[in-house]
């Protein structure tokens, strides 16, 4: 939950979207390949209690229950789901294809939870897509290369501890 938390205070605007560039889907996929399904998913989960109870762990410091009904709520609650799907297909003994479709199923499952809720508010689901993924679509190819060469490296030392 710390990893995420701090990877959510690098937040970046992007122009013409109400949801800034983060560190945290990079960190979400790593929690999860590295820990697995069950614990990446608690993991995530405690982050968002963490914030709904008033810590500031949110992007840019914020926290309350009201981000998670905002333009980001979709994209925060889709973290632990993201956070189990990565861990679940990376399994036991990280691969490098298993790690790149973990982290990039996780991600599409991460923008699917914020494009959602972004449609949701907006009432207009191409605009939703346009705002909610486009802007971050190369940065995101290069989170999940990262996340997934964190759990390939990481993952090797950690194996006896999942």
């Amino acid at each position: 939950a710390l990893v995420v938390a701090a990877a959510a205070q690098v937040a970046v605007p992007v122009p013409l979207s109400p949801v800034p560039m983060t560190l945290q889907p990079l960190a979400v996929l790593a929690v999860g390949g590295l820990l697995g399904a069950p614990a990446g998913a608690a993991a995530l989960v405690l982050y968002l209690a963490m914030g709904v109870l008033g810590l500031p762990v949110f992007a840019g410091g914020a926290a309350g229950v009201a981000r998670l009904l905002g333009p980001t709520g979709g994209y925060l609650l889709a973290f632990p789901v993201a956070a189990a799907v990565c861990g679940a297909l990376v399994g036991r003994v990280p691969a490098v294809g298993r790690a790149l479709l973990a982290t990039a199923v996780g991600m599409v499952l991460i923008h699917v939870g914020g494009v959602a809720q972004l449609a949701l508010l907006g009432g207009d689901p191409a605009l939703a897509f346009q705002v909610g993924f486009v802007p971050f679509l190369t940065g995101d190819l290069l989170k999940i290369g990262l996340a997934a060469a964190v759990i390939l490296v990481a993952g090797g030392r950690l194996r006896g501890l999942r």
